[in-house]
C-alpha cells in the first residue's frame, strides 16, 4: 500500500530529530520534514497553510478556535515549552524593580496573543496581581520594524494595545526609554550589550521558575502540532498516527540523555542536568498527550479568557482533533 506523501514544518529539535533523520517513521505516511524557525513558519501556515502539518503557536491556535475562523485541527504533541520568568525585560531608567511596578506602565510585545506573553500576563495578574488592563501595550517588531499581529485582535476596550511606528522596533524604544519594558520569547539587543540599560526583571529565574513549577506542577506550553482542516477531514486516522510517531520520537530522544559512556549532547554535566531534572519533574519532564497536560492547557485557556482573547471559555478537547483524543489501550 503507498504511504500518504505529507510535508510537515517543525523546528529543528533533539526531540524531532529522528523523525527529521527518518530514524522513527509515522504509521501509513511519508513525511517530508522541514526545519524552519517558528516565527516564518507560523506566518506562512496562518496566512497560506503551505503545509500539510506544523508546529504552531498554541495560543494563536486556540483564539483562531474561539474566532471559528481555524482552518486547523490540533493534535497534543507540544514542541516547545518553556518557563517565561526569564522573559520579561525592562529599561534601568524606568522605576521598575518588582513585577508590581508594571502598573501604568508602557511594555513591549511583538504580538499581544502571542503564547509566551499569554503566559506572562497570566502568572502576574495570579501571583503579582498586574492585570493585562493594568499596563499599556506596544505592539510591533522586535528587530525589524513593521511587524504585525497574526490574530485579529478584538480585545475590551478596558485592555490598551497600540502598534509602535513602522519605522521603529521594540529593541530600540526599550532601549531609548520610549517604552519601559519588554516581554518576549526572544532576549532583546540591549541584553548584555554593555551599555547596562537593559537587564532582566528576574535575574535569578531559574530559582524563581523552578518555585513557580513546584508550586503550580505548570511548565507553560508554547507550541502544539496542528494539521489542516481539510486534510484531517479526507483522512482523519493521520492524527493518531503522526501523535504515535511524535511520542516515538521523543522517547529515543529522551533515551539519548541516558547514555552514559559519552555525552549525546554537549552538555558536560548533562547527567547531574538529569537527575535535577528528575528530582524536580519526575521522569517524564516533557509529557505529550491530554491529561499529562490538561492543569496546563486549563490554565491557559482561562488566561486567554481573562486577557479577552476568547470571548468565551474553550474546554481542552475542543482544541484537538476528535481522533486525537484518548489513549488506546490493551
Amino acid at each position: 500500500m503507498e504511504k500518504l506523501f505529507l510535508t510537515l514544518a517543525c523546528g529543528d529539535y533533539d526531540r524531532t530529530k529522528p523523525l527529521q533523520d527518518g530514524s522513527v517513521e509515522a504509521e501509513g505516511i511519508r513525511l517530508n520534514y522541514v526545519p524552519m524557525q517558528s516565527e516564518e513558519i507560523f506566518w506562512r501556515m496562518g496566512h497560506y497553510q503551505e503545509f500539510d502539518v506544523s508546529e504552531m503557536s498554541l495560543s494563536a491556535h486556540v483564539t483562531m478556535i474561539g474566532q471559528g475562523n481555524s482552518p486547523f485541527v490540533g493534535i497534543p504533541i507540544f514542541p516547545s515549552r518553556y518557563f517565561r520568568h526569564s522573559s520579561v525585560y525592562y529599561n534601568v531608567e524606568s522605576g521598575i524593580k518588582k513585577p508590581a511596578d508594571f502598573k501604568g506602565k508602557k511594555v513591549g510585545t511583538p504580538e499581544y496573543a502571542m503564547t509566551a506573553g499569554v503566559w506572562i500576563r497570566g502568572f502576574f495578574s495570579d501571583d503579582y496581581g498586574v492585570k493585562a488592563q493594568d499596563v499599556k501595550w506596544f505592539l510591533g517588531g522586535q528587530t525589524d520594524p513593521g511587524r504585525k499581529e497574526r490574530v485579529k485582535l478584538d480585545l475590551p476596550p478596558e485592555i490598551s494595545v497600540q502598534s509602535i511606528p513602522d519605522d521603529k522596533t521594540l529593541n530600540g524604544m526599550l532601549e531609548s526609554g520610549e517604552i519601559d519594558a519588554l516581554i518576549s520569547a526572544r532576549s532583546p539587543s540591549g541584553l548584555g550589550d554593555g551599555s547596562g540599560k537593559v537587564r532582566r526583571l528576574f535575574p535569578n529565574y531559574r530559582e524563581v521558575e523552578t518555585e513557580y513549577y513546584q508550586r503550580t506542577k505548570i511548565f507553560p506550553i508554547m507550541h502544539i502540532l496542528v494539521m489542516r482542516k481539510d486534510l484531517y477531514e479526507r483522512h482523519p486516522w493521520v492524527a493518531r498516527s503522526l501523535y504515535k510517531a511524535f511520542c516515538a520520537a521523543k522517547e529515543r530522544a529522551m533515551q539519548n540523555m541516558h547514555i552514559s559512556n559519552a555525552h549525546a549532547y554537549a552538555l558536560p554535566w548533562l547527567a547531574w542536568e538529569r537527575e535535577q531534572l528528575r528530582e524536580i519533574f519526575g521522569p517524564d519532564w516533557w509529557p505529550y498527550g491530554i491529561e499529562p497536560n490538561r492543569h496546563v492547557l486549563e490554565a491557559l485557556l482561562r488566561y486567554l479568557t481573562e486577557q479577552g482573547l476568547l470571548k468565551k471559555p474553550l474546554k481542552v478537547e475542543d482544541i484537538f482533533a476528535p481522533s486525537a483524543i484518548g489513549e488506546f489501550k490493551l
